[in-house]
């Protein structure tokens, strides 16, 4: 099997599962392109090692695609395409029978355009065809002893810039880094939203339970966010609840 693995919660939780059943007979495949934070690939990375995959990564070629820089709404179906392209191509190489990613129950239910690229590349979702939600998932990880049992969703930095919108490279460096830094500021569940200008403006999105953190640290906040480039900064007084 090889499994589409993103370090996230759901997929980690299939690979060492898989790992499991098939006493190792699995490559794990992540995807690198500039939608992905380099702090989550090396992190994906010590999670895969923990579990005792095999893992390699792969450049993808989206940023190619007209159709995904353009940004619709459906951008992760051209994203999940071209990467089940790829990892179609490993298989037939390399004799693998399957090709597995980490969709859930719950995924199933919001009908994420991800769903369609699977189906027609024939990707198989264990863990949906189980009827495991996402608390399934993490009840799982916990007693699996895997670190991602409580991390928060982290979907790719180009979900931070509005459909309609052009994704670029300059602007998904924008988040990561604005991103960064308030993650360094101890927050843990938050979005920091790209505005296009001219010029650029970031909206703070942080968890209503860590809301009240942001009183001592806001000019940090404010200050982290210009060095990224960002020329004004505001805070969603709701805080984040948004699915991605």
């Amino acid at each position: 099997m090889i499994v589409a693995y993103s370090g996230g919660v759901d997929s980690s939780c299939l690979l060492a599962l898989a790992v499991s059943a098939s006493g190792g007979d699995v490559l794990a495949v992540i995807a690198d392109s500039p939608s992905l934070p380099r702090a989550a690939l090396a992190a994906a990375l010590d999670v895969a090692a923990g579990i005792g995959a095999r893992i390699e990564v792969v450049a993808t070629g989206e940023f190619d695609d007209e159709n995904y820089l353009s940004n619709p709404p459906d951008r992760c179906y051209f994203c999940k395409a071209e990467l089940f392209s790829s990892l179609e191509k490993i298989a037939r190489a390399r004799g693998f029978r399957v090709i597995a990613y980490g969709e859930n129950a719950d995924d199933l239910a919001a009908g994420r355009p991800g769903s369609r690229a699977a189906a027609e590349f024939r990707v198989i979702a264990p863990l949906r065809e189980a009827g495991m939600t996402k608390a399934d998932v993490r009840a799982i990880s916990m007693r699996l002893g895997l670190s991602t049992h409580d991390a928060p969703a982290q979907p790719c930095l180009s979900s931070r810039i509005p459909h309609g919108t052009r994704v670029t490279g300059e602007a998904l460096a924008m988040v990561e880094a604005g991103e960064a830094s308030v993650r360094a500021l101890g927050f843990r569940v938050f979005r920091v939203r790209y505005l296009p200008g001219p010029p650029p403006a970031a909206l703070v999105q942080i968890a209503p339970d860590e809301m009240p953190d942001l009183a001592g640290r806001e000019p940090a906040l404010r200050a982290g966010l210009a060095a990224a480039g960002f020329a004004s900064v505001g805070i969603d007084p709701s805080g984040y609840r948004a699915a991605v």
